[in-house]
């Protein structure tokens, strides 16, 4: 599987259809055949693309874990943490509400390059699945970038923010 990271701000509506699957099959289903298709191709301003970096940048800007729980809040919240939607181990998605995406937001407009960079010096590379290097982080912080700018629509349009990965 590919590992991508998506990070999509939704409407309430859409988050209460979501929530209201009982399985997560349907859940998924739902996400990637209406939602994620019509975000890609109709609504892009509220949908923030992380490619591969959205490991590194959770890592990064917490604990140097990959849980959901890890890391200080509201920054553990940037990517996996939040309200888990889905609980089978191939896919990620976790949602966030209007008012932790606006804690986010605020939280992450102080993350500047260098103390992203101390963050990601402290992952352990023994665990991490990956080579740090110069080149991985810059590749982290390019992606980082445009998460930082989708926050801030996402919390100004005061929109729920659900981020997926498949695994």
């Amino acid at each position: 599987m590919s590992c991508l990271g998506v990070h999509v701000a939704l409407t309430p509506e859409e988050v209460e259809k979501l929530r209201s699957f009982e399985e997560d099959s349907e859940r998924l289903d739902y996400f990637q055949n209406e939602l994620e298709e019509a975000y890609f191709a109709k609504y892009e301003e509220f949908l923030a693309q992380s490619d591969k970096a959205w490991d590194a940048i959770h890592r990064s800007l917490g604990d140097g874990q990959l849980s959901y729980t890890s890391g200080p809040d509201p920054l553990r919240l940037a990517v996996i943490g939040g309200e888990p939607l889905y609980t089978d181990d191939n896919y990620i998605m976790s949602l966030k509400t209007p008012n932790q995406v606006a804690e986010v937001a605020d939280g992450l407009l102080n993350v500047t390059k260098s103390v992203l960079r101390s963050g990601y010096d402290r992952i352990d590379t023994s665990v991490y699945g990956s080579s740090k290097s110069d080149q991985d982080f810059e590749y982290t912080w390019g992606w980082f970038e445009g998460v930082v700018a989708f926050y801030q629509k996402a919390a100004s349009a005061k929109r729920y923010v659900l981020f997926t990965a498949d695994q």
